[in-house]
């Protein structure tokens, strides 16, 4: 079996961290890395008490909290062979991860995005800015980039030696499409799941409030339209 390590960046999710935990198919992975991103509720105390490795990334944003999970992977040993990146806010359903890995533990990919939009969405899971704003973006990547995708879904899973080629930097909203961006002009072989997808745990940091929304819709296109 390949080395599979997790990546959950998490802020004031201890509500809902601990199910993610719970869900989480513990046979097949080595270490699942929590990046606790200044937190001000309990998210670290349970992260740990479900034996997650929890780490701090002290500047604040989605992409800085991921990029402190990559941090501490490249610190160890032997280095993860694969690397899911999970949202903290049972969203997503971890116990689908198997369906994630497959193809990259197979050697047909090294990049596979869990689709929201080709799964199983609960009603109200996605606002309707998310929904447009996952059609406009993924239809400008197949404009520039001439990749095909349907979702810059947070769920996903991405062979580690492609993860250092794509060279991650974004600190924030523009994480996911950079990912995806990135992938298509190194000609990565990347391909998409059904995932199924449900209400966060909670109001979401981003699109539940209309300044999140902004902020996220002009930092995905501009990080799309800087990297052409």
């Amino acid at each position: 079996m390949m080395i599979i390590d997790i990546i959950i960046p998490a802020y004031n999710e201890e509500e809902s961290i601990g199910l993610v935990l719970d869900d989480i198919p513990k046979d097949m992975v080595r270490e699942i890395v929590v990046c606790n991103n200044n937190s001000t509720d309990d998210t670290r105390r349970v992260a740990q008490d479900r034996g997650a490795v929890v780490v701090d990334a002290m500047q604040k944003g989605y992409g800085s909290a991921c990029l402190k999970g990559m941090e501490y992977l490249a610190s160890k040993e032997v280095s993860p062979e694969i690397v899911v990146f999970l949202d903290g806010d049972y969203s997503d359903h971890p116990e689908e991860m198997a369906k994630l890995v497959s193809p990259i533990v197979n050697d047909q990919q090294d990049l596979v995005i869990g689709s929201r939009t080709l799964g199983d969405m609960e009603r109200g899971a996605m606002q309707v800015q998310q929904v447009f704003g996952n059609w406009l973006a993924t239809t400008l990547i197949k404009a520039f980039y001439n990749y095909s995708f349907t979702d810059l879904g947070p769920f996903r899973a991405v062979r580690y030696s492609s993860l250092l080629d794509i060279g991650m930097s974004d600190p924030n909203f523009g994480w996911t499409v950079e990912m995806q961006v990135k992938a298509a002009k190194l000609k990565l072989r990347c391909t998409e799941i059904p995932v199924t997808y449900r209400r966060r745990v909670g109001v979401s940091k981003i699109s539940g409030t209309i300044k999140g929304t902004l902020l996220a819709g002009h930092k995905i296109l501009w990080t799309i339209f800087k990297l052409l």
